[in-house]
């Protein structure tokens, strides 16, 4: 690069996703702790949302001894605070606020807000008052550590690192308020990009025509894409994910991003050889287990296990496209062994059933399926959900003499789900294959997260990392490289589902020794997005914006 890259003192970082597990930015944030941590030693403190207020947090651990001086006098200036450690790797400092006591003061910071940035939050509703108080509540933490720090900040170089527009308010009034510390915003999705797909609308072939503030006015979005465009432009350095996510930033927010951030893996909690196949075989047998209870079936470890998993967006993680690969799966010839094919996305889950449940813990043979075989929970929506909607309409029941078998397990894989009982990293070990269609998909841990396990996937080059492992390989990736890339545009769906058919098809009937070289080579590739690896890239994006800060301090 030639020229020094100036390093920051101090990084403070916030999202709604700080300790507070909702969605893939929560694995961004905690897997890249540990990095920055090793690096900068209790000098990077991420702020994130009590939203657990007298309940205890499974991923927050309060150290009251911590900046124990600085909460005295945060509560001074009444800020309602717990400071303490994420429970990652790394064990980063973490300070949750409570932004409840805001919201009286909402018309006022929206007032300021539009007469220095021009932000309209006229229309607001839904999330955006709430992720807007938090947002304002962690730049007020952020301002008060640094008043308080005095002397030892002087001088220093200091960043302020804001996630999604759910954080873009904090950002513009740091850069209002202290304008000697760098500002960095990262979009991992446009807000209005996400609402174009999942509205049903073509995103990529008519990207260039799109217009963002007119599109944010037809699907009712005007406060967030106005609040995401401007934190885009006032902002020292503006950053997104992928290649795929700043085409969108330039033609809808008409900003082009500063430096792209890959989402990089930490494989720290990956298991090592022995270990590694123990897990891997407690994964398989109690996934069979579910499916032959479920199912009355005796389906041995010769079934090929497959998965999809994610959010529940239907469309944009392509759960529809994945629905229909199954079922066009059994009727292909070319398939050599029997499938298992689990949905593992959270729907509006009920309970756990009490008849799987019951059948599981006597651990007998059964005959007869469970009525409604394809599901593992009961859910609040039956009738009106779209997996199951999609499944009844293909007629897909599980019968017994299908070869392919699709199991809906709507919840998060936390380990207290009830029927499977295990976290989703030590379920991912026990599959065969993983399977990510994405239409829309800024990133894409779970395909990255899939090989870091030694499971090779497929996915799209509509994803980043898709997009990402085809640099890597120089070409579109085949099964053989560990991922396939399966080329996706606006309108091949029937496309897709049949390259996802035949991929399967095809990995059914490659002997041994060369699905384990389909697993050794999703490894390696799995080892070029370590965080270690992209780490590099922050550092650049940090460089941007101190240098922004010093000029204009030196103006």
């Amino acid at each position: 690069m030639g020229k020094e890259l100036i390093k920051p003192d101090y990084v403070f970082e916030s999202s709604w996703e700080v300790c507070n597990k909702v969605g893939g930015i929560y694995t961004v944030l905690s897997s890249r702790a540990k990095t920055l941590q090793d690096a900068m030693c209790d000098q990077i403190i991420f702020i994130g949302p009590d939203v657990w207020h007298d309940n205890e947090s499974p991923y927050f651990q309060e150290e009251k001894s911590l900046l124990a001086e600085w909460q005295w006098q945060a509560k001074e200036e009444g800020l309602k605070v717990k400071v303490g450690r994420w429970a990652v790797p790394g064990k980063p400092i973490a300070i949750l606020v409570d932004f409840q006591p805001f919201f009286e003061k909402k018309n006022e910071i929206y007032g300021w807000l539009w007469e220095h940035y021009q932000v309209d939050s006229l229309h607001a509703y839904g999330d955006y008052d709430e992720a807007s108080m938090f947002s304002y509540a962690a730049a007020l933490v952020v301002e008060s550590i640094y008043r308080w720090l005095g002397k030892e900040v002087e001088g220093k170089h200091v960043i302020y690192h804001a996630n999604e527009w759910m954080c873009g308010l904090g950002a513009l009034y740091i850069n209002n308020v202290l304008p000697q510390i760098g500002t960095v915003f990262t979009t991992h999705a446009t807000s209005i990009g996400r609402s174009i797909a999942g509205n049903q609308k073509p995103l990529y072939d008519y990207l260039f025509a799109y217009n963002g503030d007119q599109m944010a006015e037809e699907l009712n979005m005007q406060s967030k894409h106005s609040i995401e465009k401007q934190t885009a432009h006032y902002v020292d350095c503006f950053t997104t994910v992928s290649d795929i996510t700043a085409n969108e930033c330039r033609e809808l927010l008409d900003k082009p991003v500063d430096v792209v951030l890959p989402n990089g893996f930490d494989n720290s909690f990956v298991p090592k050889a022995a270990t590694f196949t123990k897990k891997r075989k407690a994964a398989r047998k109690r996934l069979l287990d579910v499916a032959n209870a479920l199912l009355g079936e005796s389906l041995d470890d010769d079934t090929l296990i497959v998965s999809t998993s994610g959010r529940y967006e239907f469309r944009n993680k392509g759960i529809d496209v994945f629905v229909e690969a199954m079922n066009r799966l059994l009727r292909d010839r070319e398939l050599k062994k029997k499938v298992l094919a689990f949905i593992e996305v959270p729907g509006w889950v009920g309970e756990p059933r009490k008849d799987l449940q019951e059948r599981m813990a006597k651990n007998e043979k059964y005959e007869t399926p469970l009525d409604v075989p394809q599901l593992t929970h009961w859910l609040h929506n039956m009738s009106h959900d779209n997996v199951l909607g999609m499944m009844k309409y293909y007629d897909m029941h599980n019968r017994k003499d299908d070869k392919v078998k699709v199991i809906f397990l709507p919840c998060y894989l936390d380990g207290r789900d009830g029927i499977v009982n295990m976290s989703y990293y030590d379920v991912v070990l026990g599959n065969d294959l993983c399977i990510y269609p994405s239409y829309y998909e800024p990133w894409g841990y779970t395909p990255l997260e899939a090989v870091a396990f030694k499971v090779p996937c497929i996915t799209t080059d509509l994803a980043g990392f898709g997009l990402w492992a085809n640099g890597v390989f120089g070409h579109a990736g085949e099964i053989e490289d560990g991922v396939k890339v399966i080329h996706r545009t606006d309108y091949n769906y029937s496309e897709v589902a049949d390259a996802i058919k035949d991929t399967v098809a095809k990995y059914s009937a490659m002997p041994k020794n060369d699905v384990e070289s389909c697993r050794r080579k999703a490894d390696a590739l799995s080892k070029k997005a370590l965080w270690s690896e992209f780490i590099e890239y922050y550092y650049e994006a940090y460089d941007i914006a101190l240098r922004k800060a010093q000029n204009r301090m030196n103006k």
